[in-house]
């Protein structure tokens, strides 16, 4: 199993230079791959008739893509990972060219991880309908791919026409894309798609069940689980070396080859101290 770092979103600032020192202390640290939460907008508490969720206007988000591309350059070894990318908020082509890009600066070492989200104040302020995102997102999962691979392409599609065109530089292989969630359409999709699956739970009976529900799906199309790969998370907040112990055997015993520390939302520090919880948990697991 591979260990990882979630970027403390909230936590890290604005600084170029911290975001520099902490990427590069991960991977001192030899951690293998670094993922990035995605969210364009958030919410105003006080808009009429309030707001509940589980992040508002003043939570940072630093936009996947283009962060992605900043470590890149002051990195060499950690592979990145959206998780998970709202794809159908975005337009199709736009993401294969930046994915693209970020494949070709860090000579492959990026997952597209994607989800179809559940914030309809995003959907709004980015002119996409909410209803139809899983429809959506399937047919930009073709998209992407064949953008990808073919240097010139017609598309006609319920969401997107391409009349013999492609992006240029494209990756020397195709990027893997993951899918986030738990929802039956969700998984049944993963399973038929997706190169792998980012549990949006813990190691429980719930993930458990996912988990034989994707292998269900990929045996009826044909497939096994050999080269399908399961990205968890772990939390620091809470734990002690026995616990994140444990909770990691319980990942790898269910199939997970992924796992990640978010260090963030667990008392106040700076780069050296998210990079000191991340050291304290590899430790422990390894």
């Amino acid at each position: 199993m591979h260990f990882g770092a979630v970027l403390p979103h909230n936590e890290i600032g604005t600084d170029p230079g911290a975001m520099r020192a902490w990427a590069q202390g991960v991977e001192a640290l030899g951690a293998t791959h670094i993922l990035i939460y995605d969210h364009v907008l958030g919410a105003d508490p006080n808009r009429p008739g309030g707001w509940k969720g589980g992040y508002d206007k003043d939570t940072a988000f630093h936009e996947p893509l283009t962060t992605f591309a900043f470590l890149a350059a002051v990195t060499t070894r950690v592979d990145f990972m959206s998780t998970v990318l709202i794809l159908p908020q975005r337009q199709t082509a736009l993401v294969a060219k930046q994915a693209a890009q970020i494949a070709v600066l860090s000579d492959n070492r990026f997952r597209l991880g994607i989800g179809t989200g559940w914030n309809t104040i995003e959907y709004e302020a980015l002119g996409i309908p909410f209803r139809a995102r899983g429809r959506r997102q399937e047919e930009q999962v073709n998209l992407l791919r064949a953008l990808w691979r073919e240097d010139s392409l017609s598309f006609d599609g319920e969401f997107h026409r391409v009349d013999a065109a492609s992006i240029n530089p494209r990756p020397s292989r195709t990027i893997p894309i993951w899918f986030g969630g738990s929802a039956p359409a969700m998984l049944e999709r993963c399973a038929r798609l997706g190169d792998g699956w980012i549990p949006l739970m813990g190691a429980n009976d719930a993930a458990r069940q996912c988990i034989e529900t994707l292998r269900a799906h990929r045996t009826a199309a044909g497939r096994d689980m050999s080269d399908f790969g399961i990205q968890a998370q772990a939390q620091y907040r809470g734990g002690t070396p026995e616990r994140w112990r444990t909770h990691a055997e319980s990942w790898r015993e269910l199939g997970a080859t992924h796992i990640a520390l978010a260090t963030h939302n667990a008392g106040a520090t700076g780069v050296d101290g998210h990079l000191r919880r991340l050291a304290q948990y590899l430790d422990a697991v390894r």
